[in-house]
């Protein structure tokens, strides 16, 4: 194989698309327990004041759960959109525009999240 390197079986010829795939999965499965974790807190919290929901959420755990269901939803929002993207969006600059704000404005929203997520949980 003289000047030409060696390609990898089944990883398309970007090789990098298993790694998104493999990611993908990995945050839908986040996203499934950690959904399914909210889900049932909420439904245990219906009707309870906001004092209550905030101490709730003051627990370690419960503010750990919280960030760590933004980061997956987010995270696997952002992949599934970059696929689309990649996927639909013809246009080179337009491709990149779009792939660029939507990596900028999921960082932007999860870091928002997580904030205000703080801003309960440590009562500020």
């Amino acid at each position: 194989m003289s000047g030409t390197r060696a390609v990898r079986r089944g990883s398309g010829s970007a090789r990098h698309g298993t790694g998104h795939w493999k990611l993908q999965r990995l945050t839908a499965i986040a996203s499934v327990f950690t959904g399914l974790w909210f889900v049932a807190a909420m439904i245990s919290l219906s009707g309870a004041p906001y004092a209550e929901i905030r101490a709730w959420l003051g627990s370690n755990f419960n503010a750990t759960m919280m960030i760590l269901l933004l980061i997956s939803a987010y995270w696997h929002g952002a992949l599934g959109l970059r696929t689309i993207i990649e996927d639909y969006v013809h246009t080179p600059a337009l491709k990149v525009g779009a792939l660029v704000a939507v990596k900028l404005l999921a960082f932007a929203f999860a870091t928002s999240s997580i904030v205000a997520v703080l801003q309960v949980a440590i009562g500020s």
